[in-house]
């Protein structure tokens, strides 16, 4: 008796036409607000490292409030965006099924939590915070921003997700 040949590895994704739809549905006229909204928890937790290296290098006493505003801001728009992710990934199937997605949805936790400690340890005395723990907090979640963007970018980038669909097949 011939052994059968291996059956051929098939990606779930592209078996299953639901999970193809990939657009965003918390949008405004097409435009994905988690998207929008991220832009500035990124930004503002650079702030935070650059002002800290700015006080470190300046003892100028100006860069911790800096400091201070850019991570409480940061952490709140980072929850309000998050708030929006998570629903995003919890309506779209193409989202929910992607490990990706999930990656980043962990790092992103991970990372407001890290914000929220950098802004908390700061609200009492935000200059002497920033020597030791608000710099190493501060250069963490930098390192941590880049990486949760990135992989945030490779869901937008390698999957089109929230992006508007004209229903071809993903790459």
């Amino acid at each position: 008796m011939t052994p059968k040949p291996p059956k051929p590895l098939t990606d779930p994704i592209q078996e299953r036409a639901s999970f193809n739809a990939t657009e965003s549905k918390i949008a405004i006229a097409g435009h994905p607000l988690h998207a929008m909204m991220v832009a500035f928890p990124i930004t503002l937790a650079f702030c935070t490292f650059a002002a800290d290296a700015l006080y470190w290098w300046t003892g100028d006493l100006f860069w911790p409030r800096v400091a201070l505003w850019a991570a409480g801001v940061g952490f709140l728009v980072g929850v309000l965006a998050g708030i929006v992710g998570t629903m995003e990934l919890l309506a779209v199937p193409g989202i929910r099924i992607r490990s990706a997605s999930w990656t980043h949805f962990i790092l992103a936790v991970m990372l407001l939590s890290m914000l929220g400690v950098n802004w908390i340890i700061r609200l009492d005395d935000a200059a002497a915070a920033v020597l030791p723990w608000g710099v190493l907090l501060s250069t963490v979640t930098a390192g941590m921003t880049a990486i949760t963007g990135w992989h945030g970018g490779k869901l937008v980038f390698d999957y089109q997700i929230g992006t508007q669909n004209d229903h071809r097949d993903p790459p």
